[in-house]
């Protein structure tokens, strides 16, 4: 078996570490790039005769140009999140099946929501900035715990489903939007199915999970910020686009947003004159939630896995059919 990593030379580094990498040669001829970008023309030459591909970010799309180098393919593992921007309807007409990484990278934007969620409710981040101001603080009224309150999950896929698992051990109502999950799939994950309007109105916190789709621009509009509770927490690990950001900067001047945690942005790197860097209650990431630094090593190890299921007949764990791609990010 030949499989092909179309991944430039340093990202690879990042994601297969030594020992990944030695299980994978096992497993038989393993090509690898030593560029640091692959072109198209880089990507047919190492393609030629693969079984199966290793993609990533900066791969090119596996369109009939590029598969007509590979008659043998039969698997691409997308080592890294949404796989819209390799896959074509060729790949899918050739009966070539598609893993993605989206789980392993959604673990960390679970995690990450669930830690923004607390450190906001606890209001850290203005008694961090009192701290170091020389301050001290006694009233706890602005203290909010993890019980008894009611957090709405606006997206309920790999990210969204783990932080609804995260949340379960503390005691709260846990509401769920997610047109594509029926009442019975998200009471047996211990949460009440809600719609957005009743989500945003009731809920204490609410965390953005959800794809960008044309159906989800602007998701969290003027509307729906006015129905919030008064200094309630906006969490946003998602998409940039759900969020209308001009709202966003009045319910955060006006009080009606207590926080608002950003992950994710419409330019990045966040321009250095963003309004949003002047609102002291805005709390911004520079796009860190999902797997990063020793945590991108997961992913290879991901990838080598459903590369074993593969080739055990098992079924995959991550496979994304064509009929997938219109409901994810």
């Amino acid at each position: 078996m030949k499989i092909t990593v179309l991944i430039g030379n340093s990202l690879r580094k990042t994601l297969i570490n030594e020992k990944t990498m030695m299980q994978l040669q096992q497993l038989g001829e393993l090509v690898l790039c030593e560029q640091d970008e692959i072109t198209s023309e880089i990507a047919k030459t190492l393609l030629k005769n693969a079984d199966v591909a290793i993609t990533s970010w900066g791969s090119p799309q596996m369109n009939e140009e590029l598969l007509d180098c590979s008659p043998n393919l039969k698997l691409v593992c997308h080592a890294a999140g949404s796989v819209k921007g390799i896959v074509s309807d060729t790949l899918y007409q050739r009966g070539i099946r598609v893993v993605s990484s989206a789980r392993i990278l959604s673990e960390g934007v679970s995690d990450t929501a669930l830690g923004l969620t607390i450190a906001a409710c606890k209001n850290v981040f203005a008694f961090n900035h009192q701290m170091h101001q020389g301050g001290w603080v006694s009233d706890y009224s602005v203290v909010t715990e993890l019980f008894g309150i009611t957090v709405g999950v606006v997206g309920c896929g790999f990210a969204g489903a783990k932080y609804v698992q995260l949340l379960k051990p503390f005691d709260m109502e846990i509401l769920v939007y997610d047109p594509t999950k029926t009442k019975k799939e998200i009471e047996q994950m211990g949460a009440s199915k809600a719609e957005l309007d009743e989500l945003f109105a009731k809920s204490d916190v609410v965390s953005l999970h959800a794809p960008e789709l044309e159906s989800t621009k602007h998701l969290v509009n003027a509307q729906r910020l006015s129905t919030m509770k008064k200094g309630s927490i906006l969490i946003n690990t998602a998409r940039a686009s759900l969020i209308d950001n001009e709202a966003l900067k009045q319910a955060l001047q006006n009080g009606t947003l207590k926080y608002a945690c950003l992950d994710v942005y419409e330019k990045e790197p966040l321009p250095p004159d963003d309004a949003l860097r002047n609102i002291p209650n805005c709390i911004l990431t520079p796009h860190i939630a999902g797997a990063a630094n020793n945590g991108k090593q997961k992913i290879g190890v991901h990838v080598l896995q459903e590369i074993n299921r593969f080739l055990k007949n098992e079924p995959l764990v991550s496979e994304i059919t064509q009929q997938m791609l219109s409901t994810i990010a």
